[in-house]
């Protein structure tokens, strides 16, 4: 009986016992080690051979992956370990570091109770470190940390204990420093910081595969005296032997990371607006195996003969071949076809997979990552929030016309597994619209749709996304149906930064009950009386419905409410989206007619009004930035932040860390096209880069024109301004 089969069979012994379950997720900047790290840990647990361990990058399943060097899908693997005489069944998922690919991080983060993060110790606490702890935490996910690469600090930099104990503490106290800002005001989380006394943070080389913390130095009697001798010494195969990183890191997880029956009662009301006092609710909490079914699908991947397969965290009640069950958002029931674990990259079939564990499952043909399916009709899991949004697109067309039902089709596939894209056809074009992160994501996503599915397309240039908003607050403006007969009265105003957090991210919605949505938005600083009149939420916009008593108006505010959202998401500007705008509905005058006030008369007149309204709130062009952080050699410092000012950017600090300058600054995403090849030649390749989305901010008035006639002509639109805008 070959080992593997061994390791499926006890893998599904251990998953009917919750309490020695952990499911977690490897996070971490980009390049910080996360795929060796996970590489170790299989070969640990004897998945994979050790030899190879460290450059086979096991999780790094994609050809481009392999080539890039860098993980770009989230992997999971399930895997086993003995700790303390019982074995315990570890579901990892192993995720990317790259920003463009931020929303598998948040996706894994929804299937997990634990995240180990991954901080370089030359480097220290990075941008997207404290991004994947945010995304964590807000999940209520609890992290421990692994200072990885301190090989480099005895080898390179030449430290002693004294010098890189100081270094150690110093990354231990920015990442707790992250991790007290962002719990502060969570009451359902004790202390979460991080202590090598506890055992929660753990050191050493995902390359050389060993490492220590404070629970195995006592063990191994092993300190970091010995471990400099060892390394200078070259004596590398010993210090893997004599203090394997493997055993390090598992015993961790199952030490210090929760168990799904202590994490599900604190996750559950964190992701879920049900009823809490139901049977269903109970289930989840207990982690009831013989409860309703409810799975959170958290990713799709396509397996060239399964189909699509779904992978997600059942929450309660067991997955069996053969159940019908709901997908929320869809009618009807899809029947499973069959479950499975994964064992590193490979699905395993297994008979049925119970509450507590990350499942692969076949034949839910309707989910998408994000779905919620269960076995009775239930309140759907909170929507999985991304922290970005597109802000680039690239137009796509297949080379041969035959091609064209396959690019679609296509296309679909690759925008249910991963959400963060967005995928538009223009109509009067007819081009294939694909929006994504960044240029690397879009690349990425073009070149897999040539390799996997060998269609020959032509990408266009990347093209920005950008918003509109309002400046000002609008007098109240008068929009007039085709027939006359109907008129509707509204102002429009800019919403506060806080009041746009609150909406994009989710905590107020139109799906919430009334009474929290108002709390929320007046928590955010909304005024009493308009909170209780909010009639719809689109995009990043709010509409308050003030009138008082007008017939008709009931039957009348869907086609309102259409013509409304249809105005916002083609601005009067340069049909871009507009966002940030509180739009009040002061009076209507409605015929009494139904057939004097169809969509053919209401929509029309909203339109006016709301395009109107706009540009007297002075609406003006938004463009998406993003934060840039470049850490370069002195001398090549003048070159760095000459690329960030020539870019229409700020440098906004330079300090020194270690022997090398950072320079951080903004600049737009349009500016930022091509900035790879260029910061390379600035500073012969001497300079590593990162870059965040910084949101929107309003471009200069000497620009806006400019910007906004070179945006219409690409849509084909009339090339002059309503002369009502003159105000740039």
């Amino acid at each position: 009986m070959g080992r593997r089969k061994k390791i499926v069979q006890e893998c599904e012994r251990l998953m009917d016992n919750p309490e020695n379950i952990r499911n977690i997720a490897i996070a971490a900047h980009v390049d910080h080690g996360k795929t060796t790290l996970s590489d170790n840990l299989l070969a640990g647990a004897g998945m994979i051979s050790e030899e190879t361990a460290g450059e086979q990058l096991a999780m790094d399943t994609e050809e481009d992956e392999q080539e890039r060097g860098i993980t770009i899908d989230a992997a999971n693997v399930s895997m086993t370990h003995e700790y303390e005489g019982t074995n315990h069944l570890i579901n990892l998922i192993d995720t990317p570091g790259h920003v463009d690919f931020g929303g598998d991080v948040t996706r894994a983060m929804r299937a997990v109770d634990g995240a180990l993060v991954v901080v370089d110790a030359v480097e220290g606490a990075m941008p997207q470190t404290e991004t994947v702890l945010r995304q964590a935490l807000r999940e209520g996910v609890k992290p421990a940390l692994f200072i990885n690469k301190v090989d480099r600090l005895i080898s390179e930099l030449q430290e002693g204990p004294q010098e890189m104990q100081q270094r150690l503490m110093g990354v231990i106290r920015d990442v707790n420093e992250l991790i007290r800002g962002m719990t502060e005001e969570m009451d359902d989380v004790d202390d979460w910081s991080v202590s090598v006394e506890e055992g929660t943070v753990g050191f050493g080389s995902a390359l050389y595969k060993w490492g220590v913390s404070m629970p195995s130095m006592q063990r191994t009697g092993m300190d970091f005296g010995d471990i400099i001798d060892l390394e200078q010494a070259d004596k590398r195969k010993e210090l893997h032997e004599r203090t394997p990183l493997s055993n390090v890191v598992l015993d961790m997880v199952c030490e210090h990371f929760p168990n799904p029956v202590d994490a599900q009662p604190r996750r559950i009301p964190r992701i879920w607006r049900g009823d809490a006092e139901s049977d269903l609710a109970e289930s989840m909490r207990v982690v009831d195996e013989d409860g309703d079914v409810v799975l959170m699908v958290t990713d799709i991947e396509l397996d060239p003969h399964a189909g699509e397969v779904a992978i997600g965290r059942v929450f309660s009640g067991t997955i069996e071949k053969g159940q019908e069950l709901y997908v929320s958002g869809t009618a009807g029931r899809n029947r499973v076809q069959s479950v499975g674990i994964y064992m590193g990259g490979e699905r395993e079939d297994v008979e049925h997979v119970p509450a507590g564990n990350i499942a692969a499952v076949t034949g839910l043909r309707d989910a998408i990552a994000g779905s919620t399916v269960s076995s009775v009709e239930m309140t759907p899991f909170e929507s999985i929030e991304h922290i970005s949004e597109p802000v680039i697109t690239k137009s796509v067309e297949a080379q041969n016309m035959d091609d064209l039902p396959k690019l679609i089709e296509t296309l679909r596939q690759v925008s249910k597994e991963d959400p963060t894209i967005q995928i538009t056809i223009n109509e009067d074009t007819g081009e294939h619209l694909i929006s994504g992160q960044g240029e690397l994501h879009l690349e990425v996503i073009t070149q897999r749709i040539q390799t996997n599915q060998g269609i020959p397309v032509h990408t266009g240039e990347p093209i920005v996304v950008y918003r509109e908003a309002p400046q000002r607050a609008s007098d109240t403006v008068e929009g007039i149906s085709p027939n006359r007969h109907n008129r509707f009265y509204i102002s429009a105003e800019p919403l506060s930064d806080e009041l746009v957090e609150v909406v994009k991210r989710g905590e107020a919605s139109m799906d919430m009950p009334e009474l929290e949505r108002r709390e929320a938005l007046m928590e955010a600083g909304m005024d009493k009386d308009d909170a209780q009149v909010v009639e719809h939420i689109h995009g990043a916009n709010i509409l308050l419905d003030q009138t008082k008593g007008i017939q008709h108006l009931n039957e009348t505010m869907e086609l309102f409410v259409e013509g409304l959202e249809e105005s916002l998401d083609n601005g009067p500007l340069a049909n871009e989206p507009v966002q940030g705008t509180l739009i009040r509905l002061h009076d209507a005058k409605l015929h009494e007619d139904t057939i004097h006030r169809g969509p053919a008369q209401v929509i029309p007149a909203t339109r006016e009004a709301v395009h109107k309204s706009l540009i007297d709130a002075h609406i003006a062009l938004m463009e998406p930035m993003q934060d840039v952080r470049i850490d370069v050699p002195n001398d090549h410092m003048g070159a760095a932040s000459g690329e960030i000012q020539g870019r229409r950017g700020r440098v906004d600090d330079m300090y020194q860390e270690g022997d090398l300058m950072v320079v951080e600054g903004i600049a737009p995403v349009d500016e930022m096209i091509g900035f790879s090849s260029d910061i390379r030649s600035a500073t012969e390749g001497r300079a590593a880069w990162n870059t965040e989305n910084a949101g929107f901010e309003v471009m200069a008035d000497s620009l806006q024109v400019e910007k906004i006639m070179e945006i219409r002509e690409r849509k084909g639109m009339k090339l002059e301004l309503p002369p009502s805008i003159d105000y740039f």
